[in-house]
C-alpha cells in the first residue's frame, strides 16, 4: 500500500509547492506516471509515481504547500482499503490529515466557523488562498480551513464573505498612507524558489565575511576574436559564441591555475576542490537559478558554450534536473546585457567566491603611445568569503582571469 510523501527534489529543500496534479483521484497509475508538478525551492520538476494501482486518495488541493516526507496521496493495489494506509513518517500525529476522503473533495465548511489554525503566529493557508483573500479583502484569521491540517484553501476563502471578519488582512494599507503612499496595492504571495532566495542571501550577506575585488580589463581583443570566429561559425552553419562563453571559459580555466579560490569554507577545514564546477546565475520569472557546467576547465570554447545554451533553455522551461543545478563550486552572474556597466555580487553559499560581470563598453582610453583612441573596456568584480580567501589570493586569480579575457587566443589552445 504506497503512500506517496513529499520528496527531497533538492539539496536544501524543506517542503515543495504542489503546482498541479497530472492525475486524479481514481486514474490507475503505472511505474514512472507523472503524478504531479512540485515547485521546490530551485525549479519546478515533475514527480514521478515509484508504484502501481489507482490513485485513490489525494490529500493535497493545488497550490498547497508540504513540507518533505508529508503525504500526498495514496495509492492502491486491488483489495487493499484506505483504512489500513501507513503514517507519513516525518509528519506529526496531530497534523496527518483524514484518509477517508480527499482533501479535494472536502465538503465547503457552513458559515459559522472556528478560528484558523495559527503557526508560529502565522495562519496555515495555501499562496492561492492568501492571494485570493488580499483581493476579496477577507480576513484568513477568522475563517476555518478544509484542506490538510486545517490549513485554508482556494474554496474556503471564496465561500466566505467579502471583507469577511471585519478586521483588516494586513497592516500595509495603513503603514503606506502614513507614508503619504497613495495608489492601489496587492500583496504577492512568495513563491518556495523566492523564500529561498531571501533566506539564503540574507544568511550568506550577514555570516559570510565578504571582501571585493573589480578589475577594468581590455575587452577589445576578445570582441575581434568573437567576430572572426562567428564569421567562420555563420559559413559553417555552427552555433555562434557569446561573450559570455569566453568569460565563462577564461573563469573556469583561472581558478584552475589558482585552486585556492575554488573551495569553500567547512567549520574546522578549508575543501579545496578537484573539479571547477561554474554555477551561472539564469534569471527566470521566479527569481533565478544557477544550473552547474561540470569540470568546466577541461572544455573547449564550443564544448562551454553549448552546455551553456542547454543548461539556461533547460532553466526557463523549469526542466532542470537536481544534478544540473548542484555540486557548482564558483558561480558567475552577469548584467551585461542589461546594460549594467559593473556590481557587486553576494557570495552563493557554500562556495567563497563569485563573479559579477558587467557590459563591455566603448571607452577612451590611452593606448601604448599615450594617445586617447576609443577602447572597449570589461568590469569583472569577484566577491570572496575572507574565511577562505585572502585579499591576495583573489587578486592571483583575477589577473588570471585577465589573461585570459585579454589574450582571448589562450582559450583555443
Amino acid at each position: 500500500m504506497p503512500l506517496v510523501t513529499m520528496p527531497k527534489l533538492s539539496d536544501t529543500m524543506l517542503e515543495g509547492t504542489l503546482v498541479k496534479w497530472r492525475k486524479k483521484a481514481g486514474d490507475n497509475v503505472e511505474v514512472g506516471d507523472i503524478l504531479a508538478e512540485v515547485e521546490t525551492d530551485k525549479a519546478t520538476m515533475e514527480m514521478e509515481s515509484f508504484d502501481e494501482g489507482k490513485l485513490t486518495e489525494l490529500y493535497v488541493e493545488e497550490g498547497g504547500i508540504i513540507k518533505v516526507g508529508d503525504k500526498i496521496a495514496l495509492i492502491l493495489a486491488d483489495g487493499e482499503t484506505a483504512e489500513a494506509a501507513p503514517a507519513a513518517k516525518s509528519a506529526p500525529a496531530a497534523e496527518q490529515p483524514k484518509v477517508s476522503a480527499p482533501a479535494a473533495k472536502s465538503p465547503v465548511a457552513p458559515a459559522t466557523r472556528t478560528a484558523a489554525p495559527v503557526v508560529a503566529g502565522r495562519v496555515k493557508a495555501s499562496p492561492l488562498a492568501r492571494k485570493i483573500a488580499a483581493a476579496r479583502g477577507v480576513n484568513l484569521a477568522a475563517i476555518a480551513g478544509t484542506g490538510p491540517a486545517g490549513r485554508i484553501v482556494k474554496k474556503d476563502v471564496e465561500s466566505a464573505p467579502v471583507g469577511g471578519g471585519g478586521a483588516t488582512t494586513s497592516a500595509a494599507p495603513a503603514i503606506r498612507a502614513a507614508r503619504g503612499i497613495a495608489g492601489e496595492e496587492k500583496s504577492i504571495a512568495l513563491t518556495g524558489m523566492r523564500k529561498t532566495i531571501a533566506e539564503r542571501l540574507l544568511a550568506s550577506k550577514t555570516q559570510i565575511p565578504h571582501f571585493y575585488l573589480s578589475v577594468s580589463m581590455d575587452g577589445g581583443p576578445l570582441m575581434a576574436l568573437r567576430k572572426e570566429l562567428n564569421a567562420m561559425a555563420e559559413k559553417d552553419g555552427s552555433q555562434k559564441l557569446t561573450v559570455n562563453d569566453f568569460i565563462l571559459l577564461a573563469a573556469a580555466r583561472a581558478a584552475a591555475e589558482v585552486p585556492k579560490i575554488n573551495a569553500a569554507y567547512d567549520g574546522d577545514a578549508i575543501i579545496e576542490y578537484a573539479d571547477v564546477n561554474l554555477a551561472v546565475a539564469v534569471a527566470i520569472e521566479e527569481g533565478l537559478i544557477t544550473p552547474v557546467i561540470k569540470k568546466a576547465n577541461t572544455l573547449t570554447l564550443r564544448e562551454i558554450s553549448a552546455q551553456m545554451k542547454e543548461l539556461a533553455a533547460k532553466a526557463r522551461g523549469k526542466k532542470l534536473k537536481p544534478e544540473e543545478y548542484q555540486g557548482g563550486t564558483i558561480t558567475l552572474s552577469s548584467l551585461g546585457a542589461y546594460g549594467i556597466d559593473s556590481f557587486l555580487a553576494i557570495i552563493n553559499p557554500p562556495q567563497s567566491f563569485i563573479l559579477g560581470i558587467g557590459a563591455i563598453t566603448k571607452q577612451p582610453v590611452v593606448n601604448e603611445h599615450d594617445q586617447i583612441v576609443v577602447g572597449h573596456r570589461l568590469v569583472i568584480s569577484g566577491s570572496g568569503d575572507h574565511r577562505v580567501i585572502d585579499g591576495a589570493v583573489g587578486a592571483e586569480y583575477m589577473n588570471a582571469l585577465r589573461r585570459y579575457v585579454e589574450k582571448p587566443a589562450l582559450l583555443l589552445l
